[in-house]
């Protein structure tokens, strides 16, 4: 089994979402992150999909996703070759004992402080999801509070556009 993220171009319209998620679980597969969002033109939403499953059964899901009359296109996303990133929330307890280590621990991820109450910090971070595992890993040991993580968002590296070409065809990186 491996990790596929999907990139899926969609009408922005009501339904949408349940539709294309239906389909997934239908076929069972479990899909490990979901992000969507409006894109650069107001009509159309991009939905970044995660699941971890097998080449063949994969493609059989993105040939019927493409079947859908809302579905415009649909791009696998290739690590090397795009731009990846996660967003969490995470708050921490942090008294004045241990303020100023858990401060540096956040200017080590390059991380920042959003909000401060007397005894907690909330701490806003983005990167990859080894990059937020370990900051988690390194910020357990004051107790965290509470922690939200989006779904991944990718777009391809370069100057290309998967909206700069027809919309009703389904690509994968070669």
């Amino acid at each position: 089994m491996t990790r596929h993220t999907l990139s899926v171009l969609v009408e922005n319209k009501p339904g949408v979402l349940a539709r294309v998620s239906g389909l997934f679980s239908r076929r069972g597969f479990n899909i490990e992150s979901l992000a969507v969002g409006p894109t650069e033109q107001l009509d159309i939403s991009r939905m970044t999909i995660v699941v971890v499953v097998e080449d063949l059964p994969l493609e059989q899901v993105t040939k019927q996703l493409n079947k859908l009359i809302n579905v415009l296109k649909i791009v696998e996303m290739d690590t090397s070759a795009s731009v990846q990133r996660e967003l969490m929330l995470v708050k921490v307890r942090a008294d004045l004992s241990v303020r100023s280590q858990v401060l540096e621990t956040v200017a080590l991820f390059r991380a920042k402080v959003v909000d401060v109450a007397q005894d907690a910090v909330t701490i806003e971070a983005t990167g990859t999801r080894d990059k937020l595992d370990a900051l988690i890993r390194m910020l357990e040991p004051f107790g965290i509070r509470e922690l939200v993580q989006s779904g991944l968002v990718a777009l391809g590296r370069g100057s290309r556009s998967i909206t700069d070409r027809s919309l009703r065809a389904v690509d994968r990186p070669a």
